[in-house]
Order: C-alpha cells, then structure tokens, then sequence
C-alpha cells in the first residue's frame, strides 16, 4: 500500500470486488477517455470477462471523502487491471496484426496486457498514474507488459514514456475507435528513469 498523498492510497483489487463495482470503475474509464454512455455501457460484458483471464490482477486508488459526523469514507478514484494476453483474444489479434512478425515473436508471448488504466479527471496530474500503473506491474512474473493509448501528446502518453515503454506500433486503428492509437511496450521488471524516481 503506497499513498499518493495524505487521504489516497492504492491498493490491489480483489477480483471479486472489481466485478461488484465494475460500473463504478467503467464511469472513471468513460470520463478519462471521453466516451459517452453508450460506449461505456457497452463495455460492462466485455469487462466483467476480462476478470476471468488468466493472470489476472487489478488495482485501484481510493481517496478520502467526508463522510459527515466525524467518520471517514473512501471513494475509488483511479484503476487498472491487466492479464496475460493469448492468441484469441481480441486485442492480441488486433495487435499481431498491427505488429511486424519479428517484433510480434520478441513481445507477444506470455506477455502482461495492461488492459485499462485510468484516473478520474478530477484526481489527476497528482501521481497517481503512475502509481497505479507501478503497483499493477509489481513482482509479475512475465517478460514483459504491452498496452495501447491514443496516439497524441497526452499525460498517459507522456507517463508510458517516461517509465520506459517503447513504440511498437504509432498510428494503429482499432476498429470501433476513430482515433489512432499507439502500442506500447515495456521489460519487466519495470524500472523507470532515476529522474523520473527523483521528481516523484
């Protein structure tokens, strides 16, 4: 358990707690990617089945609220979860299609798919990210954890780079998605930059 800063703290996710709140945790998703209802909504089946992957692991950041007469209660302010990805699977697919063969055999296998991470726009530019994105990652034993992000000057974009994630693909259309996304892709263990250490 590790605190962002007095009043949030990240902590792993029982599977089962995850698919008793996945509405909860999809509305973080829908309001950090800017999707609408429908989108989000349409995401609830395909979620709950990611849950049964193998490999799988979830975290989440919980921050403090005020409860009223002097108790305190916590509300989930960030997620991620992520599996071991398998030909299949459609965003496996999706990627070995994206990738060229030699690049494909050097990272698909047992790899660690970061399949969502996201923090609620009212909680971010605090660390929090990267912290949910460190203690997913933490102790995997896989070679390596690969997860797409549109293709643009965002914070995600700019925090994947910084902790050593490498392009495997710019500019990939999943279908469904107007944007462009990137495929990333990074060794395990993680270990970011010392200046990245150092101005956190």
């Amino acid at each position: 358990m590790t605190g962002t800063k007095p009043g949030t703290r990240i902590v792993e996710l029982p599977t089962q707690w995850l698919r008793d709140h996945m509405s909860e945790a999809l509305t973080i998703y829908g309001l950090a990617m800017g999707y609408d209802s429908a989108v989000v909504a349409g995401r609830y089946t395909y979620a709950i089945q990611h849950t049964e992957r193998p490999g799988f692991r979830a975290v989440g950041a919980f921050a403090e609220t005020g409860a009223g007469g002097g108790e305190t209660a916590e509300q989930l302010v960030g997620f991620g979860y992520g599996y071991v990805i398998a030909p299949g699977q459609w965003w496996h697919d999706q990627v070995r299609a994206a990738l060229d063969r030699r690049t494909a055999k050097r990272w698909l296998p047992d790899a660690f798919e970061v399949c969502e991470l996201h923090v609620h726009p009212d909680h971010q530019s605090r660390g929090l990210g990267r912290r949910l994105l460190h203690a997913l990652l933490a102790d995997l034993p896989h070679p390596a954890a690969l997860l797409s992000t549109p293709d643009a000057d965002t914070k995600a974009f700019r925090l994947y780079h910084a902790d050593g994630f490498v392009d495997l693909a710019r500019g990939y259309h999943f279908p469904g998605d107007a944007r462009p996304f990137a495929i990333l892709g990074v060794a395990l263990p993680l270990h970011p930059p010392d200046r990245v250490r150092a101005n956190n």
